[in-house]
């Protein structure tokens, strides 16, 4: 399986905030107390990466979810590759999730094949009681068919998110009936199990690519 600078000056004083909305998109540098984000604390100064890097790099949590190919993924064991690429969302998105989707599907395409081959884009659902394999393999195929879709209980990805600063906020029901899924639409960049750096959305497809090669370096 295969995976404009964003304007966000990171300082060790600033935290970066994710908002939350039906399916959202991180805003720009806001004050620490906005109590519709999630804080990303402790962003570090000296930056080895274009994208926003946390002072404590994320770690990969140790559980196991399901790939859209019916089969266990343990997010540790499974993620065998040299770089793994994390995004959390859900099929029926109506905006951020695939426009993130495309640039991720741009940024892989224009790896190099060697980083290409050593990268993996994982997409974990925060809907499983909608995106059920079958559901997932159909949609990520429209972005790149070597993106690897991941479900399962909901109180794992919700702790699996927990771990990579991801917030989601459940299901809020649409005026005209359904639902939608709040959700922070940070992509979270592993080389093996910890994640020195994310990027919030609006990051140039460069700047993620740039980033991908360094992360396998």
């Amino acid at each position: 399986m295969r995976g404009r600078r964003h304007g966000i000056l990171a300082s060790t004083a600033v935290s970066v905030l994710a908002v939350l909305s039906g399916c959202s998109s991180p805003s720009e540098p806001a004050a620490a107390n906005n109590p519709a984000g999630v804080a990303i604390s402790g962003v570090t100064q000296d930056q080895t990466y274009r994208g926003t890097e946390p002072g404590e790099p994320y770690r990969m949590p140790d559980l196991t979810l399901r790939a859209d190919n019916g089969n266990p993924f343990n997010l540790i064991r499974d993620t065998a590759y040299p770089v793994t690429l994390v995004f959390f969302g859900y099929t029926h998105c109506p905006d951020e999730c695939p426009l993130i989707l495309n640039e991720l599907a741009s940024a892989y395409r224009q790896l190099p094949p060697g980083v290409r081959e050593s990268t993996q884009v994982l997409f974990v659902t925060t809907d499983p009681r909608r995106d059920t394999d079958r559901v997932l393999r159909t949609y990520l195929a429209r972005f790149d068919p070597a993106f690897l879709g991941v479900t399962g209980r909901l109180p794992d990805i919700l702790a699996a998110a927990k771990a990579m600063g991801v917030a989601v906020s459940g299901m809020e029901p649409r005026p005209g009936g359904g639902y939608d899924v709040g959700h922070s639409v940070q992509v979270i960049g592993f080389r093996g199990n910890a994640a020195p750096v994310i990027w919030t959305q609006g990051t140039p497809v460069d700047d993620i690519v740039s980033d991908v090669v360094a992360l396998a370096r």
